[in-house]
């Protein structure tokens, strides 16, 4: 019996650092290589998924209010010929996975109903990228289309603002792309104080 309990507590604590790993890798932010000199820009529309548009703790009024500061940034990109770029959030990674399905309702979990763009946001993008943790540049896919199209900033638009908006422009930043935040294109379940300090001490424009 003391065996069997000696390996179930080393199997709980082995665990729960796999646990505590997920959660610190949803909320790293990448460093990537420096962009050099880009003068091009993209809108980047973040996790405007219908699992959280639809289903997700923000207000009707503030919804209606961001998808019309929204629909206009889209309607301004396309006619300045600005790339549109949608960034899904699909949990791929097993511990994250883990972590979705025991602290997220299990939303967004690669596989599932309501990864798709919103309705509201369908077919607006030139083009749609997963992203698998808040840090929308974790995998190279990002950093290549940027690349592609000769883009040194960013405006971004989306949700959530203390997390993937904050991470992705952190993780943009770290990269030396300017990063412009269309404030009343976010939508927040939490007020965003902290996240905006981080994000003004890194030259992020909030407008």
């Amino acid at each position: 019996m003391t065996a069997f309990l000696f390996v179930l507590g080393v199997a709980a604590l082995v665990f729960i650092l796999w646990l505590m790993a997920g959660i610190r890798r949803i909320g790293a932010i990448s460093t990537g290589q420096p962009i050099g000199d880009r003068t091009g820009t993209a809108l980047i529309l973040i996790d405007l998924q219908q699992v959280f548009w639809d289903h997700g703790p923000y207000a009707e009024a503030a919804k209606t209010a961001a998808r019309t500061v929204i629909l206009d940034e889209v309607e301004t990109a396309k006619t300045k010929g600005f790339p549109i770029i949608a960034l899904r959030q699909e949990w791929s990674i097993p511990a994250t996975r883990m972590v979705a399905r025991l602290f997220m309702k299990g939303q967004a979990i690669a596989g599932t109903a309501g990864t798709e763009l919103a309705a509201p946001f369908a077919g607006l993008a030139d083009h749609v990228l997963i992203k698998r943790v808040q840090d929308a540049f974790d995998t190279a896919e990002l950093d290549a289309l940027l690349r592609e199209f000769g883009v040194g900033q960013i405006r971004i638009v989306g949700l959530d603002f203390n997390h993937c908006v904050q991470k992705t422009a952190l993780a943009a930043r770290n990269r030396g792309v300017d990063v412009t935040i269309v404030q009343h294109g976010t939508l927040a379940a939490a007020p965003i104080k902290d996240a905006t300090n981080r994000l003004t001490a890194r030259d992020v424009v909030l407008q």
